[in-house]
């Protein structure tokens, strides 16, 4: 008997062409679809069932959030149109989930399908969208007519308007903490706090965040800054704010990023402080950076920090979630023929790519609330924050997707070469501190999980510390110590496990955020305390101007 083909509606912007010659028929197991088709035949038959004998009755409230408002719930034939769609998208993606391929492919078919069933929702239509029909009746018409106009809006800025952007001012009501731009070069400005506290560490704190989006995020409000809360802590914390790329940074490249970005602000700062060792936070695709340059740092005989921290960071790049399916040999080599001769990876094109990670959340949902309800989106500075988008130098770009993502090619001892020096993780021999979240999707926590192996750890004071957080990217990195929200796992500070899941089974749950238990370990390798300095920079970094800087407030 052969396989069943399952058609695959291939939605990566590229046609069939973009599986690099996978065929859009996928097999399946012959059993395998009976017994899916059985399953889907019962459940669907009792949903037709139970609408002919009680056609008056809703049934019971549907959970799924597109479809919780009254409205779907008094019309029955709307409340079975709703509940044969989360059928027939659940009888999809188990069909997807079955599919007989490698890991890879089936990532990608799950995804395309998962996009497609996403898409496809009757909330997404106002002729199936009962609420949306309803405001549309109670307004006399003036919620299509708004509707409209946030469209035509929106096609103007080409992006879906997630927040009321003329609400926030970078420095005025976000990126608010008191500091000053004490060094700047092509790349980056490098931004010194106001110290909090009447004594402070001897060492300071150098932050590193992702150079794909600006660094507020770890200053949103005075409540949730993680830079301020550092401050609180007693550190001198210094932060990377990179500039925004333009033509005039269309040819650097990822040795610039090192040389020029992380090694450029972690002398900088060893400068100001006079400090021979200092202690260094890479965030994201910071930590990327921050690990790569440390390597360089380290083969070339410095020894510049006393810790390291990671958050939601890669190093290793076995596992790279949801942004594996946008990953492969042809993809890469167009993008190297691309940017040959230089150019910018539009920040707008990274924007769409990460918010079809979570399209019902960052974009459906706005489809709905904007278009076809015609409301305004709600003020909200995290969504603010994740329209800011920056670009990328497009050489630089280039060659993190291969070196990373395909070839992931920075585990390996040796086999890359960045600013003329071999790269060797292992050189880094400094006490480490990984942050994972549970549920992230760009950054898996199995994937930290084995890039904290990757970390050899040295020192008196231990080696790698691993610490799992619940939520995602975002939400679990943000986590204020006040609020006390959510929990963390920890696990000894011994050599970690091979098996992540063994990790997990041996690890304990604490209440509260993650940033208490970060805090009391780097308070160990702060050193010293001192009188809080007075001022800015120093004789030789002078004041250049307040923070936030002007490289944060560049657009896309």
């Amino acid at each position: 008997m052969e396989p069943f083909a399952f058609p695959l509606p291939w939605l990566m912007g590229g046609g069939a062409e973009s599986a690099a010659g996978m065929n859009p028929l996928m097999p399946l197991s012959p059993q395998r679809v009976l017994d899916l088709q059985q399953d889907y035949l019962k459940r669907m038959g009792s949903l037709w069932q139970n609408f002919f004998e009680h056609p008056d009755q809703a049934g019971e409230p549907i959970k799924d959030p597109r479809f919780s408002d009254p409205a779907w719930q008094k019309n029955s034939l709307a409340s079975l149109y709703a509940r044969a769609y989360l059928v027939n998208a659940e009888f999809m993606n188990r069909m997807a989930d079955a599919v007989e391929v490698d890991r890879k492919t089936k990532k990608r078919v799950k995804f395309a399908v998962q996009q497609w069933v996403d898409a496809t929702s009757p909330s997404n239509f106002l002729a199936t969208n009962p609420k949306a029909q309803q405001t549309l009746l109670e307004s006399g018409g003036e919620s299509l007519k708004a509707g409209m106009e946030n469209l035509l809006g929106d096609l103007q800025r080409g992006k879906i308007t997630q927040t009321d952007e003329s609400a926030f001012d970078v420095g005025k009501n976000v990126a608010t903490s008191e500091g000053a731009i004490v060094y700047e070069n092509r790349l980056f400005q490098l931004i010194q706090y106001k110290a909090l506290t009447t004594k402070v560490h001897a060492r300071p704190f150098l932050l590193v965040p992702p150079c794909i989006n600006k660094y507020y995020i770890l200053d949103l409000q005075p409540e949730n800054s993680f830079i301020r809360f550092a401050a609180e802590q007693g550190h001198t914390v210094f932060v990377v704010s990179w500039k925004n790329p333009h033509q005039s940074e269309a040819h650097v490249t990822w040795d610039d990023y090192l040389e020029e970005g992380a090694i450029r602000a972690i002398h900088v700062v060893q400068e100001i402080s006079g400090e021979r060792q200092i202690n260094v936070l890479g965030f994201c695709v910071g930590g990327t950076i921050v690990g790569n340059a440390l390597a360089v740092m380290y083969g070339r005989g410095e020894d510049p920090v006393t810790s390291l921290t990671l958050m939601t960071a890669l190093l290793d790049f076995e596992d790279t979630g949801l942004l594996d399916v946008f990953i492969d040999e042809q993809q890469v080599r167009l993008r190297e023929q691309q940017f040959a001769k230089g150019g910018l990876m539009p920040g707008r094109e990274l924007a769409i790519t990460f918010n079809s990670l979570r399209p019902n959340d960052l974009i459906w949902n706005y489809v709905v609330n904007n278009y076809l309800e015609g409301k305004q989106p709600p003020v909200f500075d995290l969504l603010y924050w994740n329209g800011d988008s920056t670009n990328l130098p497009g050489p630089m770009y280039s060659w993190y997707l291969r070196n990373m993502y395909l070839e992931n090619n920075l585990r390996i001892p040796g086999k890359l070469t960045c600013c003329g020096q071999p790269v060797d993780l292992g050189r880094v021999k400094v006490p480490t501190y990984v942050f994972a979240a549970r549920e992230d999707h760009i950054v898996p926590w199995k994937a930290a999980y084995a890039s904290a192996r990757l970390m050899p750890g040295g020192g008196k004071a231990g080696g790698v510390r691993y610490v799992l957080g619940a939520s995602g990217h975002i939400a679990g990195s943000i986590n204020p110590a006040s609020k006390n929200k959510r929990s963390f796992w920890t696990g000894g500070d011994d050599k970690l496990p091979a098996n992540s899941e063994a990790w997990l089974h041996d690890a304990v749950e604490h209440p509260g955020s993650w940033w208490n238990d970060w805090s009391q370990w780097l308070a160990k390798f702060g050193g010293p305390m001192k009188p809080a300095p007075k001022q800015y920079g120093s004789s030789k970094y002078r004041v250049i101007e307040p923070a936030p800087g002007r490289y944060v407030k560049e657009k896309a």
